[in-house]
């Protein structure tokens, strides 16, 4: 009985995120507001911070990360156009919440995180929640996925000081990249679109992300440490 209320109150709390911090703001895509509002958030945090799941702020994760405000998330989705039979790839798995909305968007998804931990405990969860169409790597994401390429849609979830080339060379021709841009603390969020072989760049807004780290990945006993 008492799982069956805590349901409840968080799909509640969904829905009031969706009409109140998405489509109130501006956010049109049907199939991510659908998407947002099925994905249950509180399940990529820890249970301490389940009450404030559906607020639109970002939240703590482990290896000093965050899981991002619903609003940027949504911005970031809905300037992707994903549509069902597209292969996309996350670089910047967190907790795993977006990889869990890529796969409701999209057919195949390849996430990658350089933190073992994070890596697996998102791995964890998006099986438990049925996101076969979800594949987590543990590995430096710079350098993309490329014996998957081409991909439809590229989003990054770390701060670049400009568009890695190797990411903009596995898009698809005509697809779109969602990648914050600039420096620590001032940053772009920019849709990188690809026609005849040419960056096409629109800034979105301003945005804070963590800086986006090449280099060896970090292991289970490093993040412990």
């Amino acid at each position: 009985m008492l799982q069956s209320i805590a349901y409840e109150e968080f799909e509640r709390a969904r829905e009031r995120m969706v009409e109140r911090q998405l489509r109130a703001r501006g956010i049109r895509d049907e199939r991510v507001l659908g998407a947002m509002r099925r994905v249950p958030r509180h399940e990529f945090v820890s249970p301490e911070y389940w009450q404030q799941a559906y607020e639109d702020h970002p939240l703590p994760i482990r290896c000093q990360q965050t899981i991002s405000q619903p609003y940027i998330v949504a911005i970031m989705l809905e300037h992707l156009r994903i549509s069902p039979s597209d292969t996309v790839l996350e670089i910047g798995t967190g907790s795993g919440y977006q990889a869990a909305l890529l796969g409701e968007l999209a057919g195949r998804v390849y996430t990658i995180e350089r933190h073992a931990a994070l890596a697996n405990a998102a791995a964890d969860v998006l099986q438990r929640l049925g996101y076969a169409n979800v594949t987590v790597l543990a590995q430096d994401g710079t350098d993309g996925l490329p014996e998957h390429a081409p991909f439809e849609g590229i989003i990054v979830s770390a701060a670049a000081p400009g568009i890695p080339p190797a990411l903009f060379t596995q898009l698809r021709e005509g697809g779109r990249m969602v990648i914050p841009v600039g420096s620590e603390y001032v940053q772009d969020l920019q849709l990188i679109g690809k026609q005849n072989g040419q960056q096409l760049i629109t800034t979105l807004e301003g945005c804070r992300f963590v800086p986006l780290v090449p280099g060896t990945p970090m292991t289970e006993e490093e993040n412990l440490a």
